[in-house]
């Protein structure tokens, strides 16, 4: 009797099976290629809107200018020690997040995300070259690479990176005059750097939003496992009527006599979803409620003449109350509950915070540090001198000239190095660092104690502005 040959290992590895999603029409659709253009429309176009910011700088309305370290966004101006402005919009956008997820789920990665935006794009060729879902699935699936496939193939895979190459191109716009760098990129004079984000993003584009697809809204992101803190019985999610859609027509409790349901399981909700998953299997981590499946079960049900709603926007408490015969809860009441009431007050208490700190802020500014080594110098007449280093900061668009002074004990004198006066010229929009002494005579108090405090001023000697900062001055020690 022959030996029997052992079974070969079974491998646990599942190749990646690409989703097409078949083309649908309906409200959520139309809502989300609006949304798509205007993200789009902002992104693309913004770099491009020109804004009068004096002749040190670009003339456009947003700018990141890392040489200054600085943020314009129209008449807005953030300098590097008002990073809290940035972390303050951050924070709001968190907190709107939160908002948004708690009431609407993950609504943020249906229809804002740029993985959903770019990723619709990417689609919406696709189809354009090859044809809707049933043609590109023939397409995937043919083994045979014929002049037809190549063609169609080729053409989208150059169309992606077209896209890709804009959305590059575009980013890097946003670091400086966009008109200029565009001439540069065209003639090979931009910087190596600008070439490498280019590509870079180019690359990443095409990747994302044309090969891994959903596959980075199911493995790369985090937030389908954080949105499960953020979602409670009154959070309106896409959701399946499962009470009035089974038994489905194709059931075996149809077949053995039961009233058939009214959903008729022509996966149309399913062939729709951009991440490939079926809704009557209940919520799951991977949908990012987009409601596509929503516009395709209505189109099926008007069409067998069912009333729509099979699939659509619902709370498990609606579920409960519509299982029982009772009307579902309004939707402004699962919206407007203390969890959402208290993210949209802590989210406008922030942006009310941020505003506020914006209007009352000083279109000049100092920083002050002391310079510790030596901590003070005892002078040949027995005065005591401490050396600071002052940041002068001129927000304005003209230059303006600083006049500086002390405060606390009057036997204290200021002197500047590599001037004799007692003011400096800050160039438009701009900061300079100036070197500053502080002198007390040796009977002076503030010579006498180890520690004083003193305040530094500025006055703008063109209207008057003033600015002060508070710091230390070190006396002999006892």
């Amino acid at each position: 009797m022959a030996d029997s040959q052992p079974d070969a290992p079974q491998s646990l590895y599942a190749a990646h099976e690409p989703i097409f999603p078949r083309r649908v029409s309906g409200k959520f659709r139309n809502l989300k290629w609006a949304i798509l253009i205007v993200t789009l429309g902002i992104y693309y176009v913004t770099p491009w809107i020109r804004w009068d910011r004096g002749p040190s700088l670009p003339d456009q309305a947003v700018l990141i200018d890392l040489a200054s370290r600085r943020f314009f966004f129209f008449w807005i101006e953030i300098w590097p020690h008002e990073f809290y402005f940035i972390a303050g919009l951050l924070v709001m956008a968190g907190l709107g997040l939160f908002l948004f997820t708690s009431a609407l789920g993950r609504v943020w990665c249906g229809y804002a995300c740029p993985q959903t935006v770019w990723t619709d794009l990417f689609i919406l060729v696709e189809r354009w070259i090859e044809g809707d879902r049933n043609a590109r699935l023939r397409l995937h699936r043919q083994k045979k690479w014929d002049l037809r496939k190549v063609r169609l193939r080729l053409t989208k895979w150059l169309s992606w990176l077209l896209i890709g190459l804009a959305t590059g191109g575009a980013w890097v716009f946003y670091f400086t005059d966009a008109p200029t760098l565009l001439v540069d990129l065209f003639t090979l004079n931009a910087h190596p750097v600008a070439y490498t984000t280019v590509a870079v993003l180019t690359a990443t584009t095409f990747f994302f939003g044309g090969i891994a697809r959903e596959q980075i809204c199911i493995y790369a992101c985090p937030w389908p496992r954080i949105q499960a803190a953020m979602l409670d019985e009154d959070s309106l999610v896409v959701g399946y009527r499962e009470w009035r859609g089974e038994p489905r027509k194709h059931s075996q409790e149809v077949a053995d006599g039961a009233p058939q349901g009214d959903c008729i399981d022509c996966m149309a909700c399913v062939n729709v979803c951009p991440v490939g998953i079926d809704i009557r299997d209940g919520q799951q981590l991977e949908c990012i409620t987009c409601a596509l499946c929503i516009d395709a079960c209505d189109d099926i049900m008007a069409k067998i003449g069912k009333p729509r709603g099979l699939i659509d926007y619902m709370a498990l408490t609606d579920e409960e109350n519509e299982r029982a015969g009772k009307p579902p809860k309004p939707i402004l009441k699962h919206i407007l509950r203390p969890r959402t009431i208290m993210y949209t007050a802590l989210w406008a208490l922030v942006g009310f915070g941020l505003v506020f700190a914006l209007f009352i802020r000083s279109d000049i500014d100092m920083t002050v540090a002391p310079v510790r080594n030596p901590t003070y110098v005892m002078l040949s007449d027995g005065s005591i001198r401490n050396t600071y280093e002052v940041r002068l900061r001129n927000k304005h668009g003209e230059d303006r000239r600083f006049n500086l002074t002390v405060s606390g004990d009057p036997a204290i004198r200021l002197a500047l190095e590599g001037t004799p006066y007692s003011s400096v010229t800050v160039p438009a929009d701009s900061m300079r660092l100036q070197r500053v002494y502080l002198v007390a005579a040796p009977d002076a108090e503030a010579a006498k104690v180890e520690r004083s405090e003193v305040r530094l001023w500025i006055e703008d000697t063109l209207n008057g502005d003033r600015a002060y900062k508070d710091t230390v001055f070190n006396g002999r020690e006892n």
